[in-house]
């Protein structure tokens, strides 16, 4: 039987809020630059209250949900496990991945918060992200729909769902061996460097049933333990199959099916760096998908990533098959 899906995520579906702020008036918040955080409901209401959301422009996403996208954009079918409230934001969420032909099951939960993220975007480019995860912080084993998973050729985990809870982590190991049993490959994006590093020993363990890892390169050496992005690389090796590490402007180190190699970055002026690991996702599991060889997609990945950073927002309005043509001299 042929996949009815290329990819399935399961991952945190989030409503984004980016606001372009000054560094004078980014620094009034003393928050790490670059950060993630997940803070409360009533934090990130004070914090959208200092806000008052002036030019912020909303868009449905999360890491692993806008990889789908990518995917989808590209031709790509694709499904989502995740959770919304029946608020606004919820039903905006669910018309946009309507629109997009992304499979989200029935993730409308009655009288529920749909997560946030207020992502707060300094003129050097870097994004500085506060996660209220409302609702689907209650992601659990229930909310696993096996019919999907059984129906795709590979399942992709978003790493931020560790730091959702105990039940989360069982949904994961739910997934996973829904897949195993299956026969559907297991990819997991580590999605910030603090998840190895406040839940490594979940992380390990799915790490360790994963066919293919995407990490950058913070990500990678907490992994790792690699003094940069190439040597961490490296040592992945013995960790998990196949392997991404992207590094920004020097490219993306790869290995898939035996073969390994280095893609250079794309040269631009970076407006917003959200969002480019997960375009590489997206794009690279539609090359694996679409039998484009990997060092193929691994390039038209880090073409397409560096279109995303080179305007706002987390990933491509339009545009985002062309771009994959004209990279890979498609057209």
């Amino acid at each position: 039987m042929v996949p009815m899906y290329d990819v399935c995520g399961v991952g945190n579906a989030i409503v984004d809020i980016l606001v372009e702020v000054s560094n004078e008036d980014f620094d009034v918040f003393h928050f790490e630059k670059g950060s993630m955080r997940l803070v409360d409901v009533a934090t990130q209401r004070r914090l959208l209250a200092v806000l008052k959301d002036e030019g912020a422009h909303m868009a449905s996403g999360g890491s692993v949900a806008n990889s789908v996208i990518a995917l989808s954009q590209l031709g790509g079918n694709a499904a989502l496990i995740g959770l919304l409230g029946d608020d606004r934001y919820g039903l905006h969420y669910k018309e946009r991945f309507d629109d997009f032909g992304i499979d989200m099951g029935s993730p409308l939960i009655a009288g529920a918060h749909t997560g946030t993220s207020v992502v707060l975007i300094t003129p050097d480019a870097e994004r500085t992200m506060r996660t209220c995860l409302g609702v689907t912080s209650t992601l659990s084993e229930e909310h696993v729909d096996e019919a999907r998973i059984k129906q795709s050729r590979w399942l992709f985990i978003e790493g931020y769902l560790l730091a959702n809870s105990e039940a989360a982590h069982k949904a994961i190991f739910k997934a996973i061996s829904c897949a195993k049993a299956n026969g559907v490959k297991v990819a997991l994006t580590c999605s910030e460097a603090f998840i190895v590093d406040v839940f490594g020993v979940a992380f390990r363990e799915v790490l360790a049933q994963a066919d293919l890892l995407f990490a950058n390169e913070s990500e990678a050496k907490a992994i790792a333990r690699g003094a940069s992005a190439e040597e961490s690389f490296a040592t992945l090796r013995a960790v998990v199959p196949s392997c991404v590490v992207t590094a920004g402007a020097g490219g993306a180190f790869v290995r898939h099916e035996g073969q390994e190699f280095h893609v250079p970055a794309f040269a631009c002026e970076p407006k917003d760096l959200t969002g480019a690991g997960d375009m590489f996702a997206g794009a690279f599991l539609y090359g694996l998908t679409h039998n484009i060889a990997a060092q193929d997609a691994a390039k038209a990945a880090c073409f397409l990533s560096m279109k995303v950073i080179s305007q706002v927002g987390a990933r491509l309005a339009h545009g985002t098959k062309n771009y994959w043509n004209e990279c890979l001299g498609l057209e």
